[in-house]
C-alpha cells in the first residue's frame, strides 16, 4: 500500500506539468480512492486473485489493456508480474523502475552509509526516460475533505487539534513499543484529539483498549472504508507513524508526518514525501551501528529487535508539539 501511495504525489506533479497526457493506472481496485483527485487519470482494476491470476490471467489483462490504445508503459513496480506484462506488451515502449538494488545492498551491509535517491524521484525518473520531465520541488496537494456527519462525530473535541497515530508496521522491528505508545497517548490526549489507525484483529483489539483508557482518543481501526480513512486523514494536523503505509497516505495528502524508525532508515529512500528531515526520529547509530539492517525491516541481528525503544517518549512528544504548532 505504501508503494502505491508514494506514486500519487509524482502522478499529481506529472498531470499538472503535462496536462495533455492521459494516464491509466493499473492497480488493485482497493487502491482506486488514492487517485480520485488526479486529473486525466483513470484506474483500471487488476483482479490478481481472480480473472487476472497467473500467466494466463496476465495475458488476458494485457489484451484488455491494449484496447485502451496506450502509447507507452511506465512500470513503477518492477516485479515478476510487471515483467510478464512487459513481455506481453511487445511492440510497446516499456520503462521499468530502477530500484537501486546494488546501492541498497551497499547501504544495508554498512559499506556505504549515505542518502540514496528517494523512491519518489525513482518514479519520476521513469517518466523522464519516457520523455516527460517531472519536477517534484514545488508540490501541490488536495484540499482537506469536508467530513461527513459520521466522520465528524468521531472527533472528540472540536476545539482541539487532531493527531493521527498509526503505531503498527509490517515487522515488529519497525515499531515503537506499544507500552511507550501508550505513554505517548497519555501525554498527548489531554491537549489534542488522538485518532488511532490500524487494521487486523489484534491491532483493533489493542487500539480499542487505548480508546477506552484515554480521553479525546478514538480508534477507527476496522470501522471505516479506505475512502473514509483518507477523508479523515486529510483533516489531521499531524500524523505520527512508523515507517509504514499510513505515513505515505498522510504525506500524499499534504499532511505533516512524523515518523519513528527502528532498524530501517530514511537513507534507503522510503521517507514520506515532502517532509523535513528532522520529522524522522531515528535510533542512535552509536548504539545501533548496523542500522539500517535491511530495507524493509525483516532482517536484523540479535539485540536490534527493539531498537526503536531507544527513542524516548519525551523526544517524540516534544517533536509532535513542535510540529503541530509550527
Amino acid at each position: 500500500m505504501g508503494d502505491v501511495a508514494m506514486t500519487v504525489p509524482v502522478l499529481r506533479a506529472f498531470t499538472e506539468q503535462h496536462p495533455e497526457v492521459k494516464i491509466t493506472i493499473v492497480t488493485k481496485a482497493f487502491f482506486e480512492p488514492f487517485f480520485e483527485d488526479l486529473k486525466n487519470v483513470n484506474v483500471y482494476s487488476a483482479d490478481l486473485k481472480g480473472s487476472h491470476k497467473g500467466i494466463l490471467g496476465l495475458f488476458k489483462l494485457s489484451k484488455e489493456l491494449r484496447t485502451l490504445k496506450f502509447d507507452t508503459v511506465a512500470d513503477l513496480h518492477n516485479v515478476l508480474r510487471s515483467h510478464i506484462l512487459k513481455f506481453f506488451f511487445f511492440g510497446k515502449k516499456v520503462v521499468q523502475l530502477d530500484k537501486g538494488r546494488e546501492e541498497k545492498k551497499a547501504l544495508t551491509s554498512g559499506k556505504d552509509f549515505k542518502q540514496l535517491k528517494t523512491t519518489h524521484q525513482r518514479y519520476a525518473d521513469v517518466f523522464e526516460t519516457l520523455g516527460f520531465s517531472v519536477d517534484l520541488s514545488k508540490p501541490s496537494f488536495p484540499k482537506s475533505k469536508i467530513l461527513s456527519e459520521k466522520l465528524a462525530q468521531l472527533i472528540p473535541s472540536k476545539e482541539k487539534k487532531i493527531i493521527g497515530v498509526a503505531p503498527f508496521a509490517a515487522h515488529k522491528s519497525k515499531m515503537y513499543p506499544l507500552e511507550k505508545t501508550e505513554q505517548l497517548i497519555s501525554k498527548l490526549s489531554t491537549d489534542y484529539n488522538i485518532i488511532l489507525f490500524g487494521g487486523g484483529k489484534k491491532e483493533i483489539k489493542v487500539l480499542n483498549q487505548f480508546e477506552n483508557k484515554f480521553s479525546n482518543t478514538v480508534s477507527v481501526a476496522g470501522r471505516l472504508s479506505l475512502n473514509e480513512e483518507l477523508n479523515l486523514i486529510s483533516n489531521l494536523d499531524v500524523m505520527l507513524s512508523m515507517d509504514s503505509g499510513n505515513a505515505h497516505l498522510a504525506a500524499m495528502l499534504g499532511k505533516k508526518v512524523i515518523t519513528i524508525w527502528g532498524v530501517t532508515h530514511p537513507f534507503a529512500g522510503f521517507a514520506p514525501f515532502n517532509q523535513p528531515k528532522d520529522y524522522a526520529l531515528l535510533v542512535d547509530r552509536k548504539d545501533y551501528p548496523l542500522v539500517p539492517t535491511s530495507i524493509y525491516g525483516n532482517k536484523f541481528p540479535e539485540g536490534y529487535e527493539d531498537a526503536a525503544s531507544s527513542i524516548s517518549v519525551d523526544e517524540v512528544v516534544s517533536k509532535v508539539k513542535a510540529v503541530i504548532t509550527a
